[in-house]
């Protein structure tokens, strides 16, 4: 029997990471994104399920279709389940602070399409604006927002035969700032306060795609002030209007304004009808929300550059030595759920003894890892000045406190002598695990966090522990760890893993385990403290 399944046309993706770009050709289908290494794409983020996503070529056509994720995906910012893939489309898979793709191939052609669109003379309107809207698509491959602009407004006026023409938009305040401006002749313009302010003001309440205004016919109505002094006879202003989906209303948001004047009388308007003037205000409108998506994706690739750097600073501040002490070993791994993390660590040898340090700052991101560098470094100072583990925690107390950040900081301090004596302090913290041959034991002291209160108070606890005993200090991203179903790792979990003499490096083998594949919610760091020799 003859095989009829029509073969998957290869198609172009350019994955953009960061500074890097890289492209991938679409060969057959299903087309699979995630995690895992057998994926033809491999992201390999904690917020990226292991299956994500599938690119699907069916019935001619290309779809993205999101295998059940948890995070989701997106198409030109909007989130999908299935969705009809189209030249340009750009995908953020998980997140749209991500890695992107853009499905089809862009062209780099920016000044040839422009030379183009000068040289060439086609025979009607029609032509010309069919012929503008390809070269305008083209160009927005690459993020030519400044040229797309440019070519609307100098087509747009051939097309009218009107003198001046501006495209506003909306910042991110909801006012109309003037993006570009042209006349006649192809020369900028950067002033609009010539322009009549009050057809923009109408063209935006007005529910019509467009308003043409002869501003001296009977029917106009009263000229405005500028119309009057500019002598303006032909006054054009085009809303550019978002696609609206099915739950907004059919018009759609406004994202600017085409305006286009003259001097000249309305009759040489009459050349360009109202579908082709409908058909400019639907299609530039595509194109400035295509254009604002490609300076979203590159501010959002200008932010995971600053974020890499951010990380790496603070990876090289929070690069802990751990000293080799004949009475004590000491073993830790802090694993960030973002780029930079909020949760620290630190281990400092003095001649008074051992000192570890282990702080969760309260939320995550780049606030918390700016507070817990700061932190780090005010606690490593006073505990090589001498200080007492009450009086640590009381300065770090009031030291954020003055500072009115709004966050705090869970903290466990903690001292061994060579003796075998144990002081630890727990400000909020979750409570220490002591591996003892016989079972374990929560160490279960308790004071505030530090930066809550300014007027707290702090005091410590003092235990022996014996050779081969070890003490376990860990983060709440540990036993808050989440499976697929939401289940949480726990503390039981945690206890018999410790119970089994799990190392550092077992305990979070298990914990990734356990999560199969889901997301990291929050960091997750522990260390331990064992007291002579130890297996």
């Amino acid at each position: 029997m003859m095989n009829t399944m029509r073969p998957t046309p290869s198609m172009l993706l350019l994955l953009v990471d960061g500074s890097s770009q890289h492209e991938t050709v679409i060969t057959h289908s299903p087309f699979t994104i995630g995690r895992l290494p057998d994926k033809d794409i491999v992201l390999p983020y904690s917020y990226i399920s292991r299956s994500h996503a599938e690119i699907q070529y069916d019935q001619d056509q290309f779809h993205l279709v999101d295998c059940g994720s948890r995070s989701g995906c997106y198409v030109n910012g909007q989130r999908i389940y299935r969705h009809t893939l189209s030249p340009n489309d750009v995908i953020h898979i998980g997140s749209l602070q991500g890695p992107l793709l853009r499905f089809g191939k862009p062209d780099d052609t920016t000044s040839a399409l422009r030379g183009l669109l000068h040289q060439m003379q086609p025979a009607s309107e029609l032509e010309k604006l069919r012929w503008f809207l390809e070269a305008a698509r083209k160009l927005n491959g690459v993020g030519a927002v400044h040229e797309i602009l440019i070519s609307l407004i100098e087509t747009t006026l051939q097309l009218t035969q009107v003198e001046r023409g501006y495209v506003f938009l909306k910042d991110p305040a909801g006012k109309l700032r003037l993006a570009v401006g042209r006349n006649a002749q192809h020369e900028p313009l950067e002033d609009d306060s010539t322009i009549s302010h009050s057809a923009i003001q109408q063209a935006i309440r007005s529910a019509s795609e467009f308003i043409v205004t002869d501003t001296l016919s009977g029917d106009a109505g009263s000229p405005s002030d500028s119309i009057v002094a500019q002598s303006l006879r032909t006054v054009i202003c085009i809303p550019l209007r978002k696609r609206a989906s099915e739950q907004e209303l059919p018009e759609g948001e406004i994202l600017g304004i085409l305006y286009l004047d003259s001097h000249k009388q309305r009759g040489k308007l009459m050349r360009v009808d109202s579908d082709l003037l409908k058909t400019i205000a639907t299609e530039a409108a595509v194109l400035v929300e295509n254009a604002s998506l490609a300076r979203a994706e590159e501010a959002a690739r200008r932010y995971r550059e600053e974020l890499n750097i951010a990380a790496e600073i603070q990876r090289g501040l929070m690069t802990v030595r751990i000293p080799e002490l004949p009475h004590a070993r000491v073993k830790a791994q802090s694993v960030p759920c973002k780029e930079i993390g909020g949760d620290f660590y630190d281990v400092v040898a003095t001649e008074n003894g051992l000192y570890v340090v282990v702080a969760d700052i309260s939320g995550k991101g780049v606030s918390a890892a700016l507070l817990g560098s700061t932190l780090q470094g005010l606690v490593h100072a006073q505990i090589l000045a001498g200080l007492s583990l009450p009086s640590i925690a009381m300065f770090a107390n009031q030291y954020i406190c003055n500072k009115s950040i709004h966050k705090y900081a869970t903290l466990i301090l903690l001292k061994l002598t060579p003796e075998g004596l144990v002081e630890y302090i727990n400000c909020g913290h979750v409570q220490p695990i002591l591996h003892k041959e016989d079972g374990i034991r929560i160490l279960g002291n308790g004071n505030l966090p530090v930066g809550l209160m300014p007027d707290a108070t702090y005091s410590s606890e003092i235990i022996r522990i014996e050779q081969g005993e070890r003490i376990l200090v860990y983060t709440d991203g540990v036993t808050e760890a989440e499976d697929p179903a939401g289940e949480f790792y726990g503390n039981a979990r945690l206890e018999s893993s410790v119970m089994a003499g799990a190392s550092i490096a077992d305990l979070f083998q298990t914990i990734q385990l356990f999560m199969a594949g889901s997301p990291s919610n929050d960091d997750c760091t522990l260390l331990e403290v064992c007291y002579g020799t130890c297996s």
